[in-house]
């Protein structure tokens, strides 16, 4: 028989047999069959051989394993196996009256058994595609647990990082929006926050904690967390950039972990908005259809320098100007096919084009330009995120 017509051309390309006898290797080795698209077999005469085999190079597509080996017996060798190199399906290969065992076997893990009385080409090939084919739903069902779960840990850190404003006044318009990166699966750590004291100031932050990942978003909701907290507090200014980076230095993973952080305070007047920079981009100041950028005095990113850093206060008073702040994600990203980067200047060239929409369209304009600069480069390559803070009645 023809062991091409029953296998067909897409069959497994190699499969381990681990048998420490002879006459049944060649009988398996028979049945596989030696014929141009035919699995290349390989062969160990035990356990410990056979893990060698599976954990030091690629592993085969399928082990067919005997279950009286000279190390290992019975269920016992399926168990060992699975451990050691759980990566490949496992087809039991059991005596003429091993029913049971086989079904034991497969209860602990094996995809497949076969009696060796019933050994033939059509069910020796059924079985090692049926193990191979289970060992493929199941990395399957596994990699799609893990997304449902990696979704839902993602929703509970961007609840986290990006709260909604917590705002008592009717004289501010605050817009916020934030833009993932490429890696959906992989969260970066851009958080901000608004707060109103009672005493009518308006408060605003804006940061990126370096890096991405789980605890890059863990340490930004941390950050954003304790920045309202400081601020509900009664944290003076400057006090609340010591703690923050305080709080960064102790609950980083590594110490090249940084963040960078903008805030801002409008006072109840509303006449002047004071600016504290911690290594973060400038800002951008919006007047009728008029943008420029703003880049107030600053201090190094919170935890480079610890506890020897100076932040300056910058009062830039204010005439009816609306203020967008920003992660660097919004303008870090490649344009064409070169490695060019749009950059600061080419995000203020860009604000300008559209410096006459409203509030929620204008954000909506920078977040769309970098969304469509880099569809085909597979999506920003940053998180972004932005917070426009204007007035809801021209002044």
């Amino acid at each position: 028989m023809d062991i091409r017509a029953v296998r067909g051309p897409d069959g497994p390309e190699s499969v381990l047999l681990v048998e420490d006898d002879d006459g049944d290797a060649l009988l398996v080795q028979e049945y596989l069959g030696d014929a141009p698209g035919s699995p290349r077999l390989l062969r160990a005469r035990n356990l410990a051989e056979a893990i060698e085999l599976l954990t030091g190079g690629p592993a085969p597509d399928c082990v067919l394993l005997d279950l009286h080996l000279p190390d290992a017996f019975g269920v016992d060798a399926v168990t060992r196996l699975l451990r050691d190199a759980p990566g490949s399906p496992v087809v039991v290969l059991t005596g003429l009256s091993e029913e049971d065992a086989g079904l034991a076997a497969v209860a602990a893990g094996a995809h497949e058994y076969l009696s060796k009385s019933l050994l033939e080409p059509q069910a020796l090939d059924r079985a090692i595609r049926y193990a191979v084919q289970r060992k493929q739903i199941e990395r399957a069902t596994v990699a799609l647990r893990e997304s449902l779960l990696r979704a839902e840990e993602n929703a509970r850190l961007e609840r986290g990082l990006l709260p909604t404003p917590l705002l008592r006044t009717d004289d501010l318009q605050v817009t916020t929006r934030y833009l993932p990166g490429r890696d959906l699966a992989l969260l970066g750590g851009d958080f901000f926050d608004v707060v109103q004291t009672e005493d009518g100031t308006v408060h605003v932050v804006i940061g990126d904690v370096s890096g991405h990942g789980a605890a890059e978003a863990a340490l930004g909701v941390c950050l954003r967390v304790a920045w309202r907290s400081f601020v509900l507090a009664g944290t003076g200014t400057t006090d609340r950039t010591r703690l923050l980076e305080q709080m960064l230095v102790a609950e980083r993973a590594a110490t090249d972990v940084f963040a960078t952080v903008i805030a801002l305070e409008f006072p109840p007047d509303r006449r002047s908005v004071r600016v504290v920079r911690a290594g973060h981009p400038g800002l951008m100041l919006r007047r009728g259809a008029g943008v420029e950028w703003y880049e107030p005095a600053g201090g190094p990113a919170l935890g480079l320098l610890p506890g020897t850093a100076d932040w300056p206060v910058t009062t830039l008073p204010l005439d009816g100007e609306a203020l967008v702040l920003f992660t660097d994600g919004l303008f870090e990203w490649r344009f064409g096919a070169g490695p060019e980067r749009l950059g600061e200047d080419g995000l203020l060239a860009l604000a300008r084009q559209h410096g006459t929409l409203p509030p929620d369209d204008f954000v909506d304009a920078l977040i769309s330009a970098a969304e469509t600069a880099t569809a085909d480069h597979g999506g920003l390559a940053d998180d972004a995120a932005v917070v426009h803070v204007g007035w809801k009645t021209p002044r």
